[in-house]
């Protein structure tokens, strides 16, 4: 399926989006849940990292949605022709806490759009610059890069990512369930058919299982250093590189490199899915 002309996705550059939202309590307590833990937190408490990503959602109608369940492009983000859209990674600046209970606003700019040719076939790179707001000072800077693929040839040989062997600091095992990865998907309004039809993610986009959301996996992960350190972040950054998929169990682990922290999640296979970092 051909992407569009370059000139018209390039002109989607520095196009901007405003929206505001009640940092409500609720959904905190709704994803402390999907982790299994008591509803500790409080208003007036810090927002934990990446728990952002349970507000500012943007709500589309069912007849603006794509066949994978996502809103088409061609409003906000640019439109892209190719079928399958992942998350490819992110970087984060954290300059001020998010206070729950209070009103926050977030201002999204399209900052590039990348074509590319791949050993898959063609691929678009789009990234995005949140910035988000309270009380008049920036809380978050956030640069959210999105990946769109073809789908996979009916045939296609699949790569076969070799395990990476990693020494970790300290480490903990994920026991995904459908049910996890159904919360999720509900506290953050995402559609997105792979993390829930099994049917489509098979034999569509062609995953083994249900995908485990790379959001989700990027939250574990620095919510393990700062379970592990006890320290509040600096920067994050965090690149998906393969997905995890099918209902298994998985390892977050990490290691100390001089000021900041190196993170990763490794499949049952041994493969590393994704590489992150956090400075303190």
């Amino acid at each position: 399926m051909p992407i569009k002309e370059k000139s018209n996705l390039q002109s989607w550059i520095g196009r901007d989006m405003i929206l505001e939202d009640n940092l409500r309590l609720e959904p905190a307590h709704f994803m402390q849940a999907t982790l299994d833990r008591k509803p500790t937190i409080c208003v007036g408490d810090p927002l934990p990292p990446l728990w952002h990503w349970l507000y500012f959602l943007e709500v589309k109608p069912m007849r603006e949605l794509g066949r994978e369940g996502h809103p088409r492009t061609g409003g906000f983000l640019p439109p892209v022709e190719l079928p399958r859209r992942m998350w490819a990674g992110g970087r984060f600046e954290f300059l001020n806490s998010l206070v729950l209970g209070k009103e926050a606003t977030r201002h999204s700019t399209i900052k590039s759009v990348m074509e590319k040719e791949g050993n898959s076939g063609k691929l678009c790179f789009v990234t995005v610059e949140h910035t988000i707001c309270q009380g008049g000072q920036r809380a978050i800077i956030e640069e959210h890069d999105i990946v769109y693929r073809e789908d996979p040839l009916p045939g296609a040989s699949k790569a076969d990512p070799k395990p990476t062997p990693v020494l970790a600091d300290f480490s903990e095992t994920i026991h995904p369930t459908e049910v996890m990865l159904f919360r999720y998907s509900a506290l953050t309004f995402n559609g997105h058919r792979i993390h829930y039809d099994v049917d489509y993610a098979r034999n569509v986009e062609g995953y083994e299982g249900l995908v485990f959301h790379g959001p989700l996996t990027a939250t574990l992960l620095i919510d393990l250093a700062l379970r592990q350190t006890g320290k509040e972040p600096k920067q994050y950054s965090f690149r998906a590189l393969t997905p995890i998929a099918g209902i298994a169990p998985f390892e977050i682990a990490g290691k100390e490199v001089n000021d900041c922290l190196d993170l990763w999640a490794i499949r049952k296979d041994g493969v590393i899915a994704m590489s992150a970092q956090v400075i303190f």
